[in-house]
């Protein structure tokens, strides 16, 4: 499918989808008038590929059926009215204006729904947006490691095009989402705006940035990817895990580059390094082990390597919120981003040759991908790795975590046959024993296969 296409319009029977009609009685009652029309964004599974879009190597996601969905009316109020189906997340109204504040310290939900609101306000120079009501319902569960805040950014912004008759590919939305969500602090690199618009049912994508294109990924027959929360909450804006690797793989940029003679100070992301020294993925993982130690870096002795001052190494390396880090861990980070980046090319290699010992392979490549997110990167947490544990014993041949890591998900790809009796033992093993998990197992332990991408729904 074109990628230069706009998100679709469907005309829609409300009757036949219960969440869509449920959301229109919510809206009518609130708001005293009928929606103009809907819009969604899905949700996301990452299957291979962590921390290296922000670097700028391509990942390997696909879209889940969960979404974000929103009622929306128009008017000239000159106000825009936010509301959400679950009850825990407030109301919010805030004035059309040409500078929308958006508070980084404070990530709460509408602040993420303006993010796509500014964004497209920004593209288009808009002085004057049009008024909305908007309910909001998702069924994302939150913090969970599949993009519930990108997919509500992907949302709004639609959303705000919409009613604001404007038109854009879905490419372009892509990048004015992936953009616009770094109003919140987040220095996230696409990954996710990206597939919430261009997957498409039925297939995985491989996402390449710099130009941004997709193309399909035709999964393996006779396996299903489940879907395993470990019932820890990971809040990317509210925390600084994210933007200390994003801050790290930045420097180990700067310290290849420097090592190798290249002009480091206009690069900044590890793919770049690769691109200017014309070499391999394999040839820049013994680059890193030539020139980077693993032990922890000081802001002293980066300063030294790179010949600048601490205050250009506090201003110009680090973000707003990393300026406290003294230490930083350049070997294991290039090394987890050089080795995952080969990960996701020989996935989607051993996808397309489709042949029949790949089911393993692929799982083995799955399994070298957790290890490496867990001792390189050390972006998982303990629950996650006993979560992970479980699926591998309960008969995943594959299983990692997905998203950004730190809690949330993990995603194991299962055969066919053994999926009734891995669901009963990951229940039986992680979900059971603990009351609090149990509670939100429903939501936490599910069956996807690859959802279709963000749209406009009409009644009709």
């Amino acid at each position: 499918a074109g990628m230069a296409e706009n998100p679709p319009k469907l005309k829609t029977a409300l009757i036949a989808n219960e969440r869509l009609q449920n959301l229109k009685n919510t809206f009518e009652t609130k708001y005293g008038e009928s929606p103009l029309f809907y819009a969604c964004a899905p949700g996301r599974v990452n299957l291979i590929g962590e921390h290296i879009d922000y670097c700028g190597y391509s990942v390997l996601p696909m879209a889940i059926e969960q979404n974000i969905l929103a009622a929306v009316s128009v008017s000239d109020s000159g106000t825009i009215q936010l509301a959400n189906t679950n009850p825990q997340y407030k109301d919010f109204t805030v004035p059309c204006k040409e500078d929308i504040a958006i508070d980084r310290d404070n990530p709460q939900w509408h602040y993420y729904f303006l993010c796509g609101v500014k964004g497209i306000q920004e593209k288009f120079g808009i002085t004057h947006l049009a008024g909305m009501s908007c309910v909001v319902d998702g069924s994302v569960p939150p913090s969970s490691g599949l993009s519930s805040s990108s997919a509500l950014v992907c949302c709004a912004g639609l959303v705000t095009m919409e009613a604001n008759h404007k038109s854009l590919s879905k490419v372009a939305l892509a990048e004015i989402c992936a953009k616009c969500e770094r109003y919140i602090g987040t220095e996230g690199g696409g990954m996710d705006q990206s597939i919430s618009f261009l997957a498409e049912r039925g297939t995985a994508k491989l996402i390449e940035f710099q130009p941004l294109r997709a193309t399909d990924v035709k999964l393996p027959d006779g396996v299903v990817f489940v879907i395993s929360n470990c019932c820890v909450e990971m809040n990317k804006a509210a925390s600084s895990h994210f933007n200390i690797r994003v801050v790290e793989c930045r420097i180990a940029t700067k310290m290849l580059a420097k090592a190798r003679g290249v002009e480091w100070s206009r690069l900044s992301k590890l793919a770049q390094v690769q691109t200017e020294l014309k070499a391999s993925l394999e040839e820049m993982q013994a680059l890193v082990d030539e020139v980077l130690h693993p032990e922890p870096y000081s802001q002293e002795e980066i300063c030294k390597a790179l010949g600048i001052t601490s205050e250009q190494f506090c201003s110009e390396l680090l973000s707003a919120n990393t300026q406290h880090v003294k230490q930083f861990k350049l070997h294991q980070r290039a090394k987890h981003v050089y080795s995952e980046a080969a990960r996701v090319l020989q996935f989607k290699t051993l996808c397309d040759s489709r042949v029949a010992e790949s089911m393993q392979l692929l799982g083995d490549l799955m399994n070298q991908s957790h290890a490496s997110c867990r001792d390189l990167y050390e972006c998982s947490c303990s629950e996650l790795d006993q979560l992970v544990d479980i699926c591998l014993k309960s008969g995943a041949v594959g299983s990692r975590l997905t998203g950004a890591g730190w809690g949330g998900c993990a995603v194991s790809m299962v055969p066919n046959e053994r999926v009734e009796s891995f669901l009963q033992a990951v229940r039986e093993a992680y979900y059971n024993p603990d009351p609090r998990r149990a509670a939100m197992e429903k939501q936490s332990l599910f069956v996807s296969g690859p959802g279709g991408g963000a749209a406009i729904f009409l009644e009709g």
